[in-house]
């Protein structure tokens, strides 16, 4: 038994209780989460389902979020998502369209079989890369009756077309020729490569985009560094690329709608404009707010900046 006091990026709150759980997805993968509730209890309660970032751990940002809103009365989920953190899947560290779709999916249902959940009041908040897969879970998933987004990032449009969509079709063929003959060198590896050229640096030089020095103050720093975290410590197998790629999620986007889709970012994250194009593609009900000189990764933890009570608000209006 492994006494090892868990490390969380931020402090339990003394209004809430939190359980290890593990639950499987409908491909057979064990995916372990933790279960915030609120310690004054209840029946019929909301729930939530929460992951991201892209390349973080329950310990981290979902965590927070879900310390947050159990503290408002929902029992929520905070979960790592499929071959990452404590969930199982091998071989490790691979990110899929499909199976992060799925993810939310799965913590649907195990939220729905607990006897203190009304599971007509479900929904879901993706942080960063998730916030994509909670919007394309939803749109699939009608059990899910409300989403939220912080910080959003849409992964297949930015891993097959670059940031602002920069990337030409002749670097895309480059890319899937290189990806294409590393399956061949994995196959005869039995083992996939992983790319640290693309993890975070241990130190800056000083000349990184703004972004990379938001993502290395959360990731690299004990504000928000977790070791089973890939941002933190470790690095995607190269060829998760290939699916990503391939599979754009926000296809469907608009079949979320009757049910409403909350849509948050920072005005000078690096990457609002995801947030911005997602919330043009949606249908009605929808909000866009965006947090005025705030970047990416204040969304992650800054709890004076996270707009809790609007979650609050959009959540209990809107889970019923």
């Amino acid at each position: 038994m492994n006494t090892k006091e868990e490390h969380y990026t931020f402090q339990l709150s003394e209004k809430v209780t939190r359980q290890k759980v593990s639950f499987k997805n409908r491909y057979g993968i064990e995916l372990v989460g933790d279960l915030y509730l609120p310690k004054n209890g209840g029946t019929n309660l909301p729930a939530l389902a929460i992951s991201g970032p892209f390349g973080a751990v329950k310990e981290q940002s979902s965590g927070l979020y879900a310390n947050q809103m159990a503290q408002r009365g929902f029992v929520v989920l905070a979960f790592d998502p499929s071959y990452t953190g404590e969930s199982s899947g091998e071989p490790r560290n691979i990110a899929s369209p499909d199976i992060n779709t799925e993810d939310f999916s799965a913590a649907i249902d195990f939220l729905g079989l607990q006897k203190n959940v009304d599971r007509n009041k479900i929904g879901i908040i993706g942080i960063c890369g998730f916030g994509g897969f909670a919007l394309n879970a939803t749109a699939v998933d009608k059990r899910a009756k409300a989403v939220a987004t912080t910080s959003m990032y849409d992964m297949t449009r930015v891993t097959s077309k670059g940031y602002y969509d920069a990337v030409t079709l002749e670097q895309r063929t480059q890319m899937l020729e290189q990806l294409s003959q590393q399956r061949w060198k994995d196959a005869e590896n039995g083992a996939p490569f992983y790319d640290y050229s693309r993890s975070l640096p241990d130190t800056l030089t000083g000349n990184e985009p703004e972004f990379v020095k938001g993502y290395f103050d959360y990731y690299k720093t004990p504000r928000g560094f977790h070791e089973r975290s890939i941002n933190s410590n470790a690095a995607w197998a190269a060829t998760s690329s290939l699916s990503l790629m391939n599979m754009p999620i926000l296809t469907y986007i608009k079949e979320i709608s009757p049910r409403p889709v909350l849509i948050i970012a920072g005005e000078n994250a690096h990457s609002k404009y995801f947030s911005e194009d997602a919330f043009k593609a949606a249908n009605e009900p929808k909000e866009l707010l965006i947090i005025p000189g705030k970047v990416h990764t204040d969304l992650y933890d800054k709890t004076d900046v996270i707009p809790f009570e609007k979650l609050d608000s959009f959540f209990k209006e809107n889970l019923h």
